[in-house]
């Protein structure tokens, strides 16, 4: 008998697991002291959330926090700019992965300079780079490198790659961003009030369960790093419940069948070869935080396209649009729904805000299952 997809994902979708593991929530939940407030990093955390309905089968002393958890949509303005000046150079290519495309800037996106004639190119994988700088040797590649330590190990190999194929002429922006930091300054800030974390996937599977230890020392907040299927998510709220009834504070790992405690220490010694911590980063919504993104070690000067262009690149903090609360909901303060425009001038057609925009953002996901 050969093996489906479905053969994959169903035990992890299967409606009787899920509402097994709803009336064991239930259970521990009558027993919690105070309520329970956990915040998921990952956007992908919360479309499972909303898709499959797992908001109202909590209990009502549980409540859902949503994060900082979508690359796309805490990159600041003025970065989505420079992607839209670094398009409008003579002789520049600028590739980038699709939800990027859309992301209003300031003035602009990298969408409407594409129609005004920019070379702007969606990637569906980040080696598709390594094709167009083949097939265009006279131009120069930028690649827009976004995302969290998920896809950080993929912009550091696109570099080795290139190097050892002799191609001169990929320039990378880099904008990855760290994930423990913006943790640690939601908690700093005392605001959201959480007490308890659901860690995010893929990341932990690069950076290892140990990179949360610092949430259980230094803020008594347990953790709990989750797959994203909605039955994962389930017995990681147990798991959560189970720690706060028997008075423990944890970082334990639901989602071992991909995440150590130590990581990929393949993929952390590839990133290390290329990149290094920025001194501080601007993150939407949440400011500056020191410490929380990466950039092109001085090695590597001569492709650093933040160097090469800096003469055209704006470095002026830019402010959302003054309807848009996606600050707000990034710092846990806000849901989708206490923003006047959510579903009627912002929409995924036409986003005011960068949470409308990417598949993984939390606007997007209320606007698709909870309307």
């Amino acid at each position: 008998m050969s093996l489906t997809l479905k053969d994959l994902y169903f035990k992890f979708r299967d409606p009787e697991a899920i509402k097994t593991l709803n009336k064991l929530i239930h259970k521990e939940a009558a027993k919690l002291k105070e309520p329970m407030r956990v915040m998921e990093i990952c956007g992908g955390h919360t479309h499972t959330i909303m898709k499959y309905g797992l908001k109202q089968l909590m209990p009502e002393n549980i409540t859902f926090i949503h994060g900082p958890g979508c690359p796309v949509c805490v990159m600041p303005k003025e970065r989505i700019d420079h992607a839209i000046e670094l398009a409008k150079q003579p002789d520049v290519i600028l590739a980038t992965l699709g939800d990027m495309i859309r992301v209003p800037g300031s003035k602009s996106s990298l969408a409407k300079v594409r129609a005004e004639g920019a070379d702007v190119r969606p990637l569906h994988s980040t080696f598709d780079v390594l094709q167009i700088a083949k097939e265009n040797p006279d131009k120069k590649v930028v690649f827009f490198a976004i995302g969290f330590e998920t896809t950080t190990p993929m912009t550091a190999a696109l570099m080795d790659r290139a190097f050892k194929e002799g191609i001169k002429n990929i320039y990378y922006h880099i904008n990855h961003v760290l994930v423990p930091p913006p943790m640690r300054a939601i908690m700093d800030s005392g605001e959201a009030k959480i007490n308890a974390f659901i860690g995010p996937s893929h990341v932990s599977v690069i950076i290892g369960a140990k990179s949360y230890q610092f949430l259980t020392d230094d803020y008594k907040t347990p953790v709990v790093v989750a797959g994203f299927e909605p039955v994962d998510v389930m017995d990681s709220i147990l798991m959560l419940l189970k720690q706060k009834n028997e008075g423990r504070c944890e970082v334990e790992i639901q989602y071992k069948r991909a995440t150590t405690w130590e990581g990929n220490v393949v993929a952390q010694k590839m990133i290390d070869k290329y990149m290094e911590v920025r001194d501080t980063f601007r993150w939407r919504g949440l400011g500056d935080i020191p410490k929380s993104a990466l950039k092109l070690r001085d090695e590597f000067a001569e492709y650093d396209a933040e160097k090469i262009w800096a003469d055209v690149l704006p470095n002026e903090p830019i402010d959302d649009h003054k309807m848009c609360i996606c600050g707000d909901i990034l710092r846990g303060l806000a849901t989708p729904k206490d923003c006047k425009v959510f579903g009627t001038a912002c929409t995924p057609e036409n986003p005011l805000g960068s949470c409308m925009v990417s598949d993984e953002g939390a606007c997007n996901a209320y606007y698709r299952y909870d309307r």
